[in-house]
């Protein structure tokens, strides 16, 4: 998020300063019977099952192999996965 306007006038101060989770995993350790999820905060948060996001990082991280090996050859941007 944006710092004060009133740091505009001090030299090198930050521009921006974190800003509040807006992802955040919740393991439940007290009940082994309960899945981990991640929750997405908004104004209508969501809550995503481990599982759906494991598998979502997955697909990203493939992706990001693709796009390096790509461009590693000179091929320029690979094809969007939907």
């Amino acid at each position: 998020m944006p710092a004060p306007a009133a740091w505009a006038e001090t030299p090198n101060a930050a521009t921006h300063l974190p800003g509040p989770a807006f992802l955040v995993a919740l393991i439940p350790d007290e009940d082994p019977d309960l899945e981990p999820t991640v929750r997405l905060y908004s104004p209508d948060e969501h809550v995503i099952p481990y599982k759906i996001m494991q598998w979502f990082m997955e697909q990203v991280a493939d992706q990001v192999e693709r796009c390096l090996i790509a461009f590693e050859e000179g091929e320029g941007e690979p094809e969007a996965v939907e």
